[in-house]
């Protein structure tokens, strides 16, 4: 695989998280190949993570103009309908590029939101 890997981080603030105090982090690692460009996604994607997400994941599809897109949630710990959100509008953007979307790994509460939006996974 040729290329090289990256990572971006971005603070989630959920109001389960304002009440703590505390901050989480989303964050998304690029895989770029000949053709492809993974995406690795870790940490909580809320309402607020999913928006960041996107601009990140759009901004290096469109530099990189994959064939295949290839999301990996195999490192998410929470995720709400926005990440239902998030899937659903790479998956238009990279096929109005002619290219393809994959979602992999989702860990089995990922897992559920998935089948209840009939979002096939490997």
């Amino acid at each position: 695989m040729s290329g090289y890997n990256f990572c971006q981080q971005f603070p989630v603030g959920n109001l389960h998280h304002l009440q703590k105090g505390t901050t989480s982090m989303a964050k998304v690692c690029f895989v770029p190949g000949s053709g492809t460009l993974a995406a690795y996604l870790s940490g909580e994607i809320d309402h607020h993570a999913a928006q960041s997400l996107r601009r990140e994941i759009d901004a290096q599809v469109d530099e990189r103009l994959p064939e295949l897109l290839t999301l990996d949630f195999s490192g998410v710990t929470f995720m709400d309908s926005s990440g239902v959100g998030l899937m659903l509008g790479r998956d238009r953007h990279v096929a109005s590029l002619g290219g393809r979307l994959t979602v992999q790994n989702p860990p089995p509460a990922v897992r559920r939101m998935l089948d209840l939006a009939h979002i096939t996974y490997a």
